[in-house]
C-alpha cells in the first residue's frame, strides 16, 4: 500500500491477505496526512497468525492528531504548523499549550498559563530533603525520573482520574515543577545552594536563574540565550511514536498516573539511541579532538564495518533526509556563538567538517545518513555553561508536554486498549521434567 500523497492511484478500501488457501479481509485506516494504515487487529482470531515487526518501525500502535511527521520530505509539524515557524515566532510555553490543547494561546489564555506556571513552580519541601540523599555524582536523569514519580506522593490529588483535577493545574504542576527539579539536581551535583524559581521570570529565565545564580554571582540572563533556549525546547516538543513517547502511551494505557507514565518515559530517553544521542555527540567531537585524527580519517573510520566506530548525530529512524530540526539547531548554535563572543569553537568547527564531508560521501547519501537534531544542539549548550551530563535532562524538559499530549490523547482514545503486544516464540519445545538428583 503507497502513501496517500505520493500517488495518484486510487488507494483500496481494503487490503486481501492470502493464507493457506483463504483469503482475509484487512480494512484500510485512513489518515488525514501520510501514510495510510492496514487493521490487523483481528487477523490472529482470523488467521491463527500474528504480524511480526521488531521495533515495530511498520506499525502503527494509535490514531494521533498531534504530530505529523514525513521523514522522506523532512517535515515535522504540531497540529498543521510547521516547525520552523513554531521556533521563529512562538516561546516554549506556547507550544506546550499548542501540543496540550490543539490550539495556540491568545494573550489572556497565555497569561493565565503563565500565572499557573508560578503558582505550581515550588517543591513540597519534604521533596528538597531527597536531594540530600543521592550520591554527588549520581547522573542527573536518575534524578529527574526518581523525584517526577515521587510527585505523585506530595501532589496525590493531581495524580489522580485526570477528570477530577482542572487540566491546567495538573498540566501545569508537572511542566513547572520538573523544571525545579532539572535545575536543583544539578545545583546537587556541583554542591550549590538551591536557588528558587521567581514569579518575576518567564519559563526560561527561570531555569537559566535557578541552575546559574548563586549567593556569590549576580547571574545575568542574557535574552539570546534566553531565546536559543526556547528554540531548542521547542525542536523537542514533540516528535511523534518514538520511544519514549510510546513508552509513556504503554505505560499509561495500563490505567497507570501521569507522573508514572512521565517517569518511565524520561528513563526511555537516556538511552544513547534516543535522547542520550546529544551528550554522546559532544563526547564524540571531544574524543576526535584529542585524537588529532583528521576528519577524512573519522569518515573512514565510520564506513568501515568492521570498526565498531559510529558517527553520531548521524541517521534518523524516520528521516530519510535533512532533519529540518537540524538545520535550526545548526544556525542558532552559529548566531549564539557569535553573540557571545566565542569565535571558533574547536567542537564547531569539527562537527561542520564533519557534516560536509558525510553530505559529499556518496556512502552517507546512499544510505541517507543525514545529521539529526543531536549533532548542534550539544554545542549550544555548552556554549550556554550547561554541563554534559545535562543534555538529556534538556531534551527531557523540551518533550514533556509532548509526553504529556499523547497521555492525554491516550485516556481520551475509546479504542485504546491496554499494551500487550505478541511474541513469536522460539524457545524449547515441550520436554520432560528431570528429578534434580537424576541430572548428572
Amino acid at each position: 500500500m503507497q502513501n496517500g500523497s505520493q500517488t495518484e492511484q486510487p488507494i483500496p478500501v481494503t487490503a486481501e491477505l492470502q493464507y493457506d488457501g483463504r483469503t482475509v479481509t484487512l480494512p484500510r485506516i485512513d489518515p488525514s496526512m501520510g501514510d495510510h494504515g492496514i487493521g490487523i487487529s483481528r487477523l490472529r482470531s482470523e488467521t491463527g497468525m500474528v504480524s511480526y515487526d521488531p521495533g515495530l518501525a511498520n506499525t502503527a500502535s494509535c490514531r494521533s492528531a498531534i504530530t505529523y511527521l514525513d521523514g522522506e520530505n523532512g517535515v515535522l509539524m504540531h497540529h498543521g504548523y510547521a516547525i520552523e515557524d513554531l521556533a521563529q515566532h512562538c516561546v516554549f510555553l506556547e507550544v506546550a499549550l499548542l501540543l496540550i490543547t490543539g490550539t495556540l494561546p491568545n494573550r489572556e489564555e497565555r497569561s493565565q498559563f503563565t500565572r499557573l506556571m508560578n503558582k505550581n513552580s515550588m517543591l513540597h519541601e519534604g521533596m528538597i530533603q531527597f536531594f540530600d540523599n543521592y550520591p554527588e555524582n549520581s547522573h542527573p536523569m536518575a534524578i529527574l525520573s526518581a523525584m517526577v514519580v515521587s510527585l505523585s506522593s506530595f501532589y496525590p490529588e493531581i495524580a489522580g482520574p485526570i477528570s477530577e483535577v482542572p487540566l491546567d493545574e495538573t498540566v501545569t504542576n508537572l511542566l513547572s515543577k520538573m523544571r525545579t527539579i532539572a535545575a536543583f539536581s544539578y545545583k546537587k551535583s556541583i554542591g550549590e545552594p538551591f536557588v528558587y524559581p521567581s514569579h518575576k521570570l518567564r519559563y526560561c529565565e527561570n531555569f537559566l536563574n535557578m541552575m546559574f545564580s548563586s549567593p556569590v554571582a549576580d547571574y545575568q540572563i542574557d535574552p539570546v540565550v534566553e531565546t536559543t533556549l526556547n528554540r531548542f525546547l521547542i525542536l523537542h516538543a514533540d516528535h511523534e511514536q518514538n520511544a519514549s513517547t510510546t513508552v509513556v502511551r504503554g505505560v499509561g494505557s495500563s490505567g497507570t498516573n501521569l507522573y508514572a507514565s512521565i517517569a518511565a518515559g524520561i528513563s526511555s530517553l537516556w538511552g544513547t539511541l534516543h535522547g542520550g544521542a546529544n551528550q554522546a555527540v559532544i563526547e564524540m567531537l571531544e574524543d576526535i579532538r584529542n585524537s588529532g585524527k583528521r576528519v577524512k580519517q573519522i569518515v573512514e573510520q565510520a564506513k568501515d564495518r568492521s570498526n565498531p566506530f559510529r558517527l553520531m548525530g548521524f541517521g534518523h529512524r524516520v528521516y530519510k533526509t535533512y532533519d529540518p530540526r537540524a538545520r535550526i539547531a545548526k544556525q542558532s548554535c552559529r548566531e549564539l556563538l557569535d553573540h557571545l563572543g566565542i569565535g571558533r569553537d574547536p567542537l564547531l568547527d569539527i562537527a561542520v567538517e564533519l557534516e560536509e564531508a558525510a553530505l559529499a560521501d556518496d556512502y552517507f547519501l546512499e544510505k541517507k545518513l543525514y545529521p539529526n537534531v543531536d549533532f548542534y544542539t550539544g554545542i549550544t549548550y555548552r556554549a550556554m555553561g550547561i554541563p554534559t551530563n545535562m543534555f538529556t535532562v534538556m531534551f527531557a524538559l523540551g518533550r514533556l508536554p509532548g509526553w504529556i499530549a499523547h497521555w492525554l490523547e491516550m485516556r481520551n482514545d475509546p479504542e485504546q486498549r491496554i499494551v500487550r503486544p505478541r511474541q513469536i516464540y522460539v524457545g524449547q519445545k515441550p520436554r520432560a521434567f528431570v528429578p534434580v538428583q537424576e541430572r548428572g
